[in-house]
Protein backbone atom coordinates (compact mmCIF):
# COMPACT_ATOMS: atom_id res chain seq x y z
CA UNK A 1 0.00 0.00 0.00
CA UNK A 2 1.30 3.46 -1.01
CA UNK A 3 0.91 5.77 2.12
CA UNK A 4 0.77 9.32 1.09
CA UNK A 5 0.96 12.71 2.07
CA UNK A 6 -1.15 15.49 0.54
CA UNK A 7 0.01 18.91 1.11
CA UNK A 8 -2.54 21.75 -1.02
CA UNK A 9 -3.61 24.77 0.98
CA UNK A 10 -7.05 24.10 -0.95
CA UNK A 11 -9.61 22.23 0.75
CA UNK A 12 -11.52 21.22 -2.14
CA UNK A 13 -8.42 20.39 -4.11
CA UNK A 14 -7.33 17.68 -1.23
CA UNK A 15 -10.99 16.44 -1.33
CA UNK A 16 -11.20 16.02 -4.80
CA UNK A 17 -7.36 14.41 -4.85
CA UNK A 18 -8.79 12.07 -1.86
CA UNK A 19 -11.57 10.79 -3.72
CA UNK A 20 -9.61 10.24 -7.35
CA UNK A 21 -6.92 8.07 -4.56
CA UNK A 22 -10.00 5.68 -3.32
CA UNK A 23 -10.47 4.68 -6.87
CA UNK A 24 -7.52 2.60 -6.24
CA UNK A 25 -6.80 0.22 -4.75
CA UNK A 26 -3.00 0.22 -3.64
CA UNK A 27 -3.21 3.76 -2.65
CA UNK A 28 -4.05 5.84 0.84
CA UNK A 29 -4.38 9.37 1.85
CA UNK A 30 -1.90 8.64 5.45
CA UNK A 31 -1.84 12.66 5.79
CA UNK A 32 -3.11 16.15 5.33
CA UNK A 33 -0.99 19.45 5.37
CA UNK A 34 -2.21 22.80 4.40
CA UNK A 35 0.79 24.88 4.26
CA UNK A 36 4.14 24.74 4.22
CA UNK A 37 5.09 24.48 7.92
CA UNK A 38 2.60 21.26 8.35
CA UNK A 39 3.69 19.87 5.68
CA UNK A 40 7.63 19.90 7.32
CA UNK A 41 5.88 19.01 10.62
CA UNK A 42 4.08 16.05 8.98
CA UNK A 43 7.07 15.09 6.35
CA UNK A 44 9.22 14.86 10.05
CA UNK A 45 6.69 13.09 12.52
CA UNK A 46 5.34 10.55 9.47
CA UNK A 47 6.40 7.52 7.74
CA UNK A 48 5.47 8.11 4.07
CA UNK A 49 6.16 7.05 0.68
CA UNK A 50 5.12 9.70 -1.20
CA UNK A 51 4.11 13.63 -0.75
CA UNK A 52 1.99 14.77 -3.70
CA UNK A 53 3.22 18.53 -3.24
CA UNK A 54 0.93 21.82 -4.37
CA UNK A 55 3.70 24.04 -5.34
CA UNK A 56 1.20 27.11 -4.16
CA UNK A 57 0.96 26.89 -0.61
CA UNK A 58 0.65 29.93 2.02
CA UNK A 59 3.90 29.87 4.38
CA UNK A 60 7.08 28.47 2.87
CA UNK A 61 6.51 27.13 -0.24
CA UNK A 62 8.06 25.89 -3.91
CA UNK A 63 11.86 25.54 -4.40
CA UNK A 64 12.38 26.54 -1.07
CA UNK A 65 9.92 24.20 0.57
CA UNK A 66 11.61 20.94 -1.78
CA UNK A 67 15.30 22.11 -1.00
CA UNK A 68 14.51 21.51 2.63
CA UNK A 69 12.41 18.45 2.24
CA UNK A 70 15.28 16.63 0.41
CA UNK A 71 17.73 17.85 2.81
CA UNK A 72 15.58 16.20 5.73
CA UNK A 73 14.08 13.37 3.92
CA UNK A 74 16.36 12.76 0.39
CA UNK A 75 14.61 9.49 -0.04
CA UNK A 76 11.25 10.47 0.03
CA UNK A 77 9.54 10.87 -3.52
CA UNK A 78 8.06 13.66 -4.15
CA UNK A 79 5.14 14.39 -6.91
CA UNK A 80 4.66 18.03 -7.58
CA UNK A 81 1.52 19.51 -8.87
CA UNK A 82 2.24 22.23 -10.87
CA UNK A 83 0.00 25.14 -12.79
CA UNK A 84 0.11 25.21 -16.44
CA UNK A 85 2.07 28.97 -16.37
CA UNK A 86 4.33 27.83 -13.68
CA UNK A 87 6.75 26.08 -16.53
CA UNK A 88 10.01 28.19 -15.50
CA UNK A 89 9.11 27.02 -11.56
CA UNK A 90 8.70 23.86 -12.71
CA UNK A 91 12.49 24.14 -14.15
CA UNK A 92 13.62 25.17 -10.70
CA UNK A 93 11.79 22.71 -8.88
CA UNK A 94 13.52 19.87 -11.40
CA UNK A 95 17.10 21.22 -10.28
CA UNK A 96 15.82 20.95 -6.95
CA UNK A 97 15.80 17.40 -7.45
CA UNK A 98 11.97 15.90 -7.49
CA UNK A 99 11.42 13.06 -9.43
CA UNK A 100 7.84 13.66 -10.88
CA UNK A 101 6.08 17.21 -11.92
CA UNK A 102 2.20 16.99 -12.74
CA UNK A 103 -0.37 19.24 -13.51
CA UNK A 104 -3.08 19.88 -11.58
CA UNK A 105 -5.41 19.37 -14.46
CA UNK A 106 -4.21 15.74 -15.36
CA UNK A 107 -6.57 13.22 -16.13
CA UNK A 108 -7.02 11.35 -12.52
CA UNK A 109 -6.10 8.20 -14.50
CA UNK A 110 -2.12 9.83 -15.26
CA UNK A 111 -2.09 10.91 -12.02
CA UNK A 112 -2.69 7.51 -10.24
CA UNK A 113 0.28 6.29 -12.82
CA UNK A 114 2.62 9.23 -12.00
CA UNK A 115 2.15 8.44 -7.96
CA UNK A 116 2.77 4.87 -8.79
CA UNK A 117 5.60 5.69 -10.48
CA UNK A 118 7.23 8.03 -8.62
CA UNK A 119 6.45 6.13 -5.17
CA UNK A 120 8.07 3.01 -7.29
CA UNK A 121 11.44 4.94 -7.61
CA UNK A 122 11.12 6.53 -11.10
CA UNK A 123 10.53 9.94 -12.76
CA UNK A 124 7.23 11.00 -14.37
CA UNK A 125 6.26 14.38 -15.89
CA UNK A 126 3.42 14.72 -18.12
CA UNK A 127 4.48 15.47 -22.10
CA UNK A 128 2.29 18.68 -21.66
CA UNK A 129 5.06 19.87 -19.46
CA UNK A 130 7.76 17.78 -20.87
CA UNK A 131 8.38 20.12 -24.37
CA UNK A 132 8.39 23.05 -22.59
CA UNK A 133 10.63 22.14 -19.69
CA UNK A 134 12.91 20.96 -22.61
CA UNK A 135 13.20 23.94 -24.09
CA UNK A 136 13.44 25.91 -20.94
CA UNK A 137 16.41 23.62 -19.62
CA UNK A 138 18.69 24.02 -22.72
CA UNK A 139 20.94 27.34 -22.71
CA UNK A 140 19.96 29.70 -24.97
CA UNK A 141 20.70 32.94 -25.71
CA UNK A 142 17.31 33.82 -26.02
CA UNK A 143 16.52 33.22 -22.75
CA UNK A 144 14.20 35.59 -20.88
CA UNK A 145 15.46 38.04 -18.35
CA UNK A 146 13.90 36.40 -15.49
CA UNK A 147 15.72 33.35 -16.28
CA UNK A 148 19.23 34.45 -14.91
CA UNK A 149 17.81 34.86 -11.49
CA UNK A 150 18.83 33.17 -8.27
CA UNK A 151 15.52 30.92 -6.88
CA UNK A 152 14.96 33.95 -4.05
CA UNK A 153 15.21 36.47 -6.53
CA UNK A 154 12.79 34.60 -8.45
CA UNK A 155 10.14 34.70 -5.78
CA UNK A 156 10.65 38.32 -4.60
CA UNK A 157 10.25 38.56 -8.64
CA UNK A 158 6.60 36.96 -8.71
CA UNK A 159 5.63 38.82 -5.50
CA UNK A 160 6.57 41.92 -6.80
CA UNK A 161 4.30 41.52 -9.93
CA UNK A 162 1.77 40.27 -7.81
CA UNK A 163 1.40 43.38 -6.43
CA UNK A 164 2.95 42.18 -2.67
CA UNK A 165 4.74 45.51 -1.20
CA UNK A 166 7.76 45.53 0.94
CA UNK A 167 6.45 45.26 4.37
CA UNK A 168 3.77 42.53 2.97
CA UNK A 169 6.86 40.76 1.51
CA UNK A 170 8.78 41.12 5.09
CA UNK A 171 6.02 39.21 6.83
CA UNK A 172 6.94 36.20 5.10
CA UNK A 173 10.15 35.62 7.82
CA UNK A 174 12.22 37.99 5.72
CA UNK A 175 13.26 41.48 7.30
CA UNK A 176 12.00 44.49 4.96
CA UNK A 177 15.88 45.27 4.57
CA UNK A 178 16.49 41.94 3.04
CA UNK A 179 13.70 42.03 0.96
CA UNK A 180 15.09 45.39 -0.74
CA UNK A 181 17.93 44.37 -1.18
CA UNK A 182 16.79 41.64 -3.36
CA UNK A 183 14.39 44.12 -5.03
CA UNK A 184 17.63 45.97 -6.06
CA UNK A 185 19.17 43.01 -6.91
CA UNK A 186 15.71 42.10 -9.47
CA UNK A 187 15.96 45.45 -10.68
CA UNK A 188 19.34 45.23 -11.94
CA UNK A 189 19.58 41.95 -13.28
CA UNK A 190 16.02 42.47 -14.90
CA UNK A 191 17.65 45.88 -16.21
CA UNK A 192 14.27 47.84 -15.14
CA UNK A 193 14.13 50.88 -13.13
CA UNK A 194 10.59 50.56 -10.93
CA UNK A 195 8.10 47.57 -9.84
CA UNK A 196 5.81 49.47 -12.56
CA UNK A 197 8.58 47.93 -14.99
CA UNK A 198 8.31 44.32 -13.43
CA UNK A 199 4.01 44.18 -13.56
CA UNK A 200 4.46 45.00 -16.96
CA UNK A 201 7.21 41.85 -17.76
CA UNK A 202 5.12 39.51 -15.93
CA UNK A 203 2.14 40.30 -17.55
CA UNK A 204 3.97 39.90 -20.87
CA UNK A 205 5.85 36.37 -19.88
CA UNK A 206 2.53 35.24 -17.57
CA UNK A 207 3.91 35.28 -14.60
CA UNK A 208 1.18 36.68 -12.47
CA UNK A 209 -1.01 33.36 -13.39
CA UNK A 210 -3.93 34.67 -11.77
CA UNK A 211 -2.15 36.29 -8.26
CA UNK A 212 -5.37 37.12 -6.61
CA UNK A 213 -5.97 33.56 -6.17
CA UNK A 214 -3.24 31.59 -5.82
CA UNK A 215 0.19 32.46 -5.12
CA UNK A 216 3.03 29.99 -6.29
CA UNK A 217 5.82 31.28 -4.56
CA UNK A 218 5.41 30.29 -1.04
CA UNK A 219 6.48 31.82 2.34
CA UNK A 220 10.97 32.20 3.07
CA UNK A 221 13.25 30.08 5.47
Amino acid sequence: MIRILIADDHTLMRDGLKQILATAGDMVVAGEASDGFQTIDQVRGGDWDLLLLDMSMPGRSGVELIKQIKAEKPRLPILVLSMHKESEYAVRSIRAAPPGICARTVHPRQLLNAIREVAAGGRFIIPDLASDLAFSLIQRDDQPLHAALSDREYMILRKLTAGRGISEIAQLNLSAKTVSTYKARVLQKMEMSSVADLIRYGLKHDLLDNPALTDPLGGFP
